[in-house]
């Protein structure tokens, strides 16, 4: 399916936590259970991004933006399912708990677009909205004003 929804979303590991081997390791399936006990839940888990931002900004791409990543679960956006046939996943790097940093931003305005000058997008999403009751990212946080 053509792409044609941007989700953003957190991600900490371990949670509330940042800087860490953690969720590149967590993204090429190379997480060790035994690094923290939080990752013995996780460990065997086969997600994906297709963008991941840092605390500083530095932005890292895991899956072709033209692929299907694994990165809305369980989903559903207007209707269809499976969000992760027609979406691309951004991560960021953060939790719930606290504000997201500037440099993120800074990165996160331009790639959306670019995404936007190459997609057919209709609109930009977080996690919480597709899969509602399950996940609450980007969190209370998350400044939706700096991407208008």
């Amino acid at each position: 399916m053509e792409v044609r929804i941007l989700v953003i979303h957190a991600i900490s590991l371990p949670p509330d936590r940042f800087g860490g081997p953690g969720i590149i390791q967590l993204f090429t399936n190379h997480l060790s259970p035994d690094e923290h006990p939080y990752y013995r839940d996780i460990a065997a888990l086969r997600v994906s991004a297709h963008f991941l931002i840092r605390r500083d900004g530095s932005l890292l791409q895991f899956v072709p933006a033209n692929r299907r990543a694994w990165h809305a679960g369980i989903s559903e956006w207007q209707g269809l399912d499976r969000c992760n046939d027609f979406s691309i996943g951004i991560e960021l790097e953060g939790c719930d708990a606290i504000s997201f940093e500037s440099e993120q931003y800074e990165t996160l305005v331009p790639l959306l677009k670019v995404l936007r000058a190459r997609y057919s997008i209709e609109a930009i999403v977080g996690h919480a909205e597709i899969a509602p009751g399950r996940k609450t990212d980007p969190g209370p946080y998350f400044d939706w004003s700096r991407i208008a």
